[in-house]
């Protein structure tokens, strides 16, 4: 009787097991889709904060239910003209204005100024005892309504939007719309040794709304 109800019960298994694999697949394929999806990092725009070949958790829903704000990494579609390779469609910078901000380089100590609030930037790329400018070139701009302004941290290899400016002199080419964002970077977890929680850095809470 007992190896009776255990052959029945090895039976019932190996019959829902093709159920279970099926569930588990349409969950994970639901949650990268809408949820959670990983991205790697493929050039060196945001180092030191990420360096190439980092991996981070994007969290894809967060922004269904808010805008972006100053000093979130977030990962969005690029227009055409910010690819230099047709396929590398996703990028990842950190935002630094919203729409509304005015934002002017640079102060006495060269600093990023938006909305009249002289911006304090640890994470810029530095190595060898020497840190990239917060800009290369002086500018004077306020980001359009619902567009974002983009910067990699490491600002001196960064295809972003202070870059684009230079180049247009044109706003909208020089932002992103929301619309393109597609999740806020929020973690690295890969390598081992290099995971981290990527929080917004402290001087942003000083920015005053335009």
């Amino acid at each position: 009787m007992i190896d009776e109800q255990t052959e029945k019960r090895r039976g019932s298994f190996w019959r829902e097991l093709p159920i279970l694999l099926g569930v588990a697949i349409l969950v994970a394929v639901l949650v990268r889709a809408f949820v959670l999806q990983t991205f790697y990092i493929p050039s060196p725009s945001m180092e030191h904060t990420l360096d190439i070949y980092d991996r981070v958790l994007v969290n894809k829903l967060v922004y269904d239910f808010r805008s972006p704000h100053r000093g979130e990494i977030v990962v969005f579609e690029a227009p055409a003209d910010w690819r230099s390779n047709p396929d590398g469609e996703d990028f990842i910078k950190r935002v630094i204005g919203v729409g509304g901000d005015h934002i002017v380089c640079c102060d006495s100590d060269q600093r990023l100024i938006i909305n009249g609030q002289s911006l304090d930037e640890p994470y810029i790329f530095s190595e060898g005892g020497t840190t990239d400018l917060a800009a290369d070139e002086s500018f004077d701009i306020t980001v359009p309504k619902g567009r974002l302004w983009m910067m990699g941290d490491h600002r001196s290899a960064s295809g972003d939007s202070l870059e684009h400016w230079e180049r247009t002199r044109d706003l909208n080419s020089a932002t992103i719309s929301e619309d393109a964002v597609i999740g806020r970077a929020f973690v690295v977890f890969w390598p081992v040794g290099r995971a981290k929680w990527l929080s917004v850095p402290d001087p942003f809470d000083k920015v005053p709304n335009p």
